[in-house]
């Protein structure tokens, strides 16, 4: 019992955390609320099962084309409403709220209301430190790993990491610079979509697709940033891990588990906001920055 909440722990951290730093990156850079988040980690999941499913397409391809994809799509949104209202946060909530609705409806007409399931890049199980791990399990943790920690060097040993924590800083001041913040905010949209295409790509050979996936981790998804602090990209890879292993433990020792973990999280956000609202790293919102 204790190797499986480990590992799907782990599992579900990283996804979590992979999530939750898309959505900061874009909150955090450009003030944008975009709910629609992991909408756009489900439209990646199903991209990747229509591909492999009816194009017959390797599961490498399905992934590398289930990002392209996702990332155009939201580069698109982004062009199209988001960029439109920017400075209105209220008015891009509702915006991306519609969109995620949207992209739910269209799935539900595409591939209708049946669960679907993508074969895994791997069948088979490694023992490590007694632990018997599944490789498709083990490449979920390590992917979500590495995507981490290559955020971190491109926005910490980059130029391009450079510019988007100065606008995140200050985005007048980086544009007295010399910086063109727009194309900046376009890049930064870009990843963090593509962000939640790389989670979803992992996740479709793990979990049951269904076009009502995106709700779920949306709330646990705000429950990690809010306990990070918002707009802190440690903070929510911190926040996620704790949630996911939370999730993990309610789902494994509590009778009905998997029904409460939405509701555990959501309790988690609601405390935190109600005694400490900075976060647990402890900087004010309107102070938080990347």
């Amino acid at each position: 019992m204790l190797s499986k909440i480990i590992v799907q722990g782990l599992v579900s951290g990283g996804i979590y955390a992979v999530l939750a730093v898309g959505f900061s990156l874009i909150f955090g850079v450009g003030k944008i609320l975009n709910m629609a988040h992991t909408a756009f980690y489900m439209v990646s999941a199903y991209i990747i099962f229509y591909a492999t499913s009816m194009l017959g397409l390797p599961l490498p391809a399905s992934l590398t084309l289930a990002i392209i994809l996702t990332t155009v799509l939201g580069i698109a949104c982004y062009i199209l409403f988001f960029n439109r209202v920017k400075h209105h946060d209220t008015t891009v909530m509702i915006i991306s709220v519609a969109l995620a609705i949207i992209f739910q409806e269209v799935l539900l007409l595409v591939f209708g209301g049946h669960y679907r399931g993508v074969p895994p890049f791997a069948r088979g199980f490694i023992e490590i430190w007694q632990l018997r791990v599944s490789y498709q399990h083990l490449i979920a943790i390590v992917t979500s790993g590495v995507i981490l920690i290559g955020l971190w060097i491109m926005l910490k040993k980059t130029g391009l990491g450079t510019a988007i924590r100065s606008v995140a800083e200050d985005r007048e001041i980086a544009n007295l610079m010399g910086m063109n913040v727009d194309r900046i905010l376009l890049i930064v949209m870009a990843i963090s979509v593509a962000l939640a295409g790389l989670a979803g790509g992992v996740i479709a050979p793990i979990y049951m697709l269904s076009p009502l996936m995106w709700q779920q981790p949306m709330a646990i998804m705000l429950a990690a940033v809010v306990l990070g602090g918002l707009g802190s990209i440690g903070g929510c890879v911190l926040g996620a891990f704790i949630l996911g292993f939370i999730e993990t433990i309610v789902i494994f020792l509590v009778p009905g588990g998997a029904f409460l973990q939405g509701a555990v999280s959501m309790s988690v956000m609601v405390l935190v906001l109600l005694f400490r609202p900075e976060g647990l790293f402890g900087v004010v919102f309107e102070e938080e920055r990347l």
